[in-house]
C-alpha cells in the first residue's frame, strides 16, 4: 500500500510541464502530475501533484499528495498529504490527513468516523482508558 512520503515502487506515470489536460482522467498506476489538468480525475493507486503542477479539478484516488496548486475537492481512501509548497482551495475527505506547516489550504476536512487513531483509541491522551460508549448492561441479580 502506497504512503505519501516513500518513494515511488510501481510503474509511474508522468504528465510533464508543458501538457495541458482538459477532460477526465482515470489512471490504475502511480500518477505523477507536472502539467495543467482540467475536469476530473479518478485514480486507484497514489497520485502526486508536483510543484509546477496546477490542477483544476475534483480529485478521488486512494493516496493523494500535493505539492502544487489544486482546485477541486480531494477524496482518498486511505490519505492525503498537502506539503509545505502547496496551494489548496477544496475539501478534503479521507481516512488521514495531514497538512505540513506552510502549506495554503483554504477549505474543509472531513475525517470519516472510526476511521483515524483517536477514533481507535481506547485510551485518553493521558493514559487512562477511555469512557465506553456502550450501554452498561448486567446479567443476573445481587
Amino acid at each position: 500500500m502506497a504512503v505519501p512520503n516513500e518513494p515511488f515502487s510501481e510503474p509511474t506515470s508522468i504528465l510533464g510541464p508543458s501538457l495541458r489536460f482538459k477532460g477526465e482522467l482515470n489512471a490504475d498506476e502511480d500518477l505523477m502530475i507536472r502539467g495543467h489538468v482540467e475536469g476530473s480525475i479518478t485514480h486507484s493507486q497514489r497520485l502526486t501533484v508536483c510543484r509546477d503542477g496546477h490542477v483544476k479539478a475534483n480529485i478521488r484516488g486512494q493516496v493523494i499528495a500535493v505539492e502544487g496548486t489544486v482546485e477541486g475537492d480531494l477524496t482518498a481512501t486511505t490519505s492525503v498529504a498537502v506539503m509545505d509548497s502547496a496551494c489548496l482551495t477544496g475539501d478534503v475527505s479521507a481516512p488521514s490527513v495531514s497538512i505540513v506547516e506552510g502549506a495554503n489550504f483554504n477549505g474543509n476536512v472531513l475525517m470519516p468516523p472510526g476511521s483515524g487513531k483517536a477514533a481507535r483509541s481506547l485510551r485518553r491522551s493521558d493514559g487512562r482508558p477511555a469512557p465506553s460508549t456502550e450501554p452498561v448492561r448486567t446479567t443476573g441479580t445481587r
